[in-house]
């Protein structure tokens, strides 16, 4: 007797419809998803929606929209064509999106539109998070990741080869020109007309390339003449110090004459700025600035690239150079909640300590009571800022930091200080539970959701990406946890 197997007919229809509830296990995240979302004050999204003019084709829910995209993002998917096609062969993206398909278009055009929308939920869902227990400010670790910009490093060009390309692209349009003008009268003498078709498109070309050089050349001339000002203006400040502390009159004139000299030159290379260089979207961060001369031209070896110019190349964990942002991240210990994630172009991490913790006291009203950072965030002045802000920090100051102390000698200097106190048991406990706090997070976003590139372009646009990124981390901090 031959052995029967259970009714199967993929293809046949069902006589009563089947409930969407059927389709996923009790407790998947979609479910989860959909809650979260019913909670979210997405009223900054409803008020660009309701401004528009009720006529016309209909939006699409933006509960849907936002639904799907932090689901989504949650399970590693973030180019809109292929969430599209997810509503059609994922079940749980299907069951999210009501079985509605929006064109690719209408994602990218929603997540675009409403970009600064979507980051600011970064804030709620740390908020939702305290609310549930799981931030803790005993100890937040702090940490930066490269993350590539969607931009090749192969389309950055040097201040010294724009200009050497510059020259030789005029050269070539010269020649161009003359080649087709001796075609044409040629041509004319002999057959009456010509349309001298095949040298202007090579000439086009040739404009359009040059054009380009010369925009991102002029750009680059801007940010280094911005760059020099700013120190200018750095070195009028402590020379208009020396002007009231120095203990001679002769040197206190020299310090008021150098700073007033200097306050002009830097008026003069930035005319129309005040005193914050930064550009518009990024006031406060560090901002990296190319080098530049005293006059204010920039150094041969400063790039620009063509394809997003705000992104810079930098040193990826690897040791490769790529096109990247670098992207910062404070972690609660316990429960590994992102509480503030700040971004710029800025390659070196030091810079950005005082900003990160501002942010998570920004975002939780609250500064964290200790904080451990690698060697790349030491400076005598963070030290100083988080001791002014009552913080109790472990930053390491390199290698010889792990030596045994000479307990012969008294710590005179910040770094000493820092030095000796993570050479005490306390301080080596504390800063072993740093790489275990915020590492593991890159990891789960890079490898595990395979998010290792932005798709956007430009340093407000990648910010918010980033944002909608550690938004869902968090989301999924708060599923699991609520499952357990």
């Amino acid at each position: 007797m031959a052995k029967t197997y259970r009714p199967w007919a993929p293809t046949q229809s069902y006589l009563l419809p089947p409930s969407p509830r059927d389709w996923l296990p009790e407790g998947h995240l979609a479910y989860f998803i959909l809650d979260i979302v019913g909670e979210l004050d997405l009223s900054a999204i409803e008020s660009v929606l309701q401004a528009k003019d009720p006529r016309g084709e209909k939006s699409y829910d933006p509960r849907m929209m936002v639904s799907l995209l932090l689901y989504a993002y949650c399970v590693g998917v973030f180019s809109s064509r292929r969430i599209v096609r997810a509503t059609y062969e994922d079940i749980a993206m299907r069951f999210i999106s009501g079985d509605q398909h929006p064109h690719f278009t209408r994602v990218a055009a929603f997540r675009r539109e409403h970009l600064e929308a979507l980051g600011g939920l970064f804030v709620q869902v740390v908020q939702l998070c305290e609310k549930a227990g799981l931030v803790k400010l005993g100890h937040v670790a702090i940490d930066g990741t490269k993350v590539r910009a969607n931009a090749s490093k192969h389309k950055a060009m040097s201040y010294d080869r724009m200009k050497t390309e510059g020259t030789k692209l005029e050269a070539e349009i010269a020649e161009l020109l003359a080649r087709a003008e001796a075609v044409d009268t040629a041509e004319d003498e002999q057959f009456g007309d010509s349309d001298g078709m095949d040298i202007p498109e090579e000439l086009k070309r040739r404009e359009t390339r040059l054009a380009r050089i010369r925009e991102a050349k002029a750009e680059l001339e801007a940010e280094a003449r911005a760059a020099r000002a700013s120190r200018l203006r750095e070195l009028a400040d402590v020379n208009e110090h020396r002007a009231t502390a120095a203990p001679t009159q002769r040197r206190r004139r020299a310090a008021a004459t150098t700073a007033k000299k200097q306050r002009s030159e830097a008026e003069r290379l930035k005319p129309d700025h005040d005193d914050d260089d930064d550009p518009p979207d990024a006031p406060s961060l560090p901002f990296h600035r190319p080098r530049a001369t005293p006059a204010g031209e920039p150094k041969p070896k400063a790039q620009r690239n063509f394809t997003d110019p705000d992104s810079r190349i930098m040193v990826e964990g690897s040791g490769a150079y790529a096109q990247t942002y670098n992207a910062q991240a404070a972690v609660t210990e316990d429960t590994q909640i992102i509480v503030a994630c700040p971004l710029s172009n800025q390659a070196p991490d030091n810079e950005y300590l005082p900003f990160v913790l501002a942010e998570v006291n920004s975002v939780l009203g609250r500064a964290p009571e200790r904080v451990t950072a690698d060697n790349g965030y030491w400076s005598a002045t963070n030290a100083a800022w988080c001791e002014e802000n009552d913080i109790d920090v472990y930053i390491s100051t390199g290698r010889k930091c792990r030596a045994p102390p000479d307990l012969q000698s008294v710590p005179k200097t910040a770094k000493e200080r820092m030095t000796a106190k993570l050479q005490t048991t306390d301080g080596r406990d504390m800063y072993r539970r740093r790489k275990f706090t915020v590492e593991p997070v890159f990891g789960q976003i890079k490898q595990a959701r395979g998010f290792r590139q932005f798709l956007l372009r430009g340093l407000q646009k990648v910010r918010l990406e980033w944002r909608m990124i550690c938004a869902t981390h968090n989301l999924l901090k708060l599923f699991r946890a609520a499952a357990a």
